[in-house]
């Protein structure tokens, strides 16, 4: 990312300036924390890195592919689905969809059979200790457990970028640790994982920290794996 900015517009026109010049390379395999207060333009930094959101200016690369010069959604989209997987601290599930078709909802957009994406999706939920729970529907199931389902959603088409923003959030600190646990496994499996997040703990599992502030990057610090 070289010279990002972004800002939001009210409805008389007012702007509303988000990020201001940010400037970060991020390697594939890296395993970075984002930090700083809320309201610092984390999120929304987030959201340009999984092609949610455009940057008003600057440029933006991912793979070489400059995904900052204007798209369209279907391309934005496919871009998402084969190269991201986001966990979000609300857990975003769909309350009539079991744990197992949650899972390979993403599956569905990449359109894998039927057959491929649930046999996947019962892996990946045996992978975080939920293989006697596939036919819960979320209602049915402890916030961390709807994490997990949330986890093993992300990894569904083996994204080589794992988008995580609170993922600890809404757990409680025992719980936590558990999602702590199954995260220390994206080191071991070369992904790219990116995390928001307010909690050193979670930092920890970093090798690096970035800590922004009003918008900037004000402070970018290595940490040995």
């Amino acid at each position: 990312m070289v010279d990002i900015h972004k800002s939001y517009y009210l409805t008389n026109g007012e702007e509303i300036p988000v990020l201001n010049g940010i400037n970060i390379e991020i390697m594939p395999h890296e395993f970075v924390a984002i930090m700083g207060e809320s309201g610092g333009g984390k999120s929304t930094l987030m959201n340009i890195i999984g092609c949610l959101h455009a940057p008003c200016s600057g440029k933006y690369l991912l793979e070489d592919e400059e995904i900052s010069i204007a798209k369209d959604d279907y391309t934005l989209s496919f871009i998402r689905n084969q190269k991201m997987g986001f966990i979000f601290q609300q857990f975003n599930l769909l309350s009539k969809l079991t744990a197992l078709k949650n899972v390979a909802l993403p599956g569905v957009y990449a359109g894998q059979s039927r057959h491929k994406r649930e046999t996947r999706a019962k892996i990946l939920l045996e992978s975080v200790g939920l293989g006697d729970r596939i036919y819960h529907t979320p209602t049915e199931l402890s916030g961390g457990q709807q994490q997990r389902v949330s986890i093993a959603r992300s990894l569904m088409n083996d994204p080589e970028i794992i988008l995580a923003d609170e993922p600890t959030g809404a757990l409680d600190s025992e719980t936590g640790k558990e999602i702590l646990k199954l995260f220390s496994r994206f080191k071991k499996r070369e992904k790219t994982v990116i995390v928001i997040t307010h909690d050193p703990e979670v930092a920890k599992y970093a090798n690096r920290i970035i800590y922004m502030k009003d918008g900037v990057i004000f402070k970018n610090n290595h940490k040995l794996a």
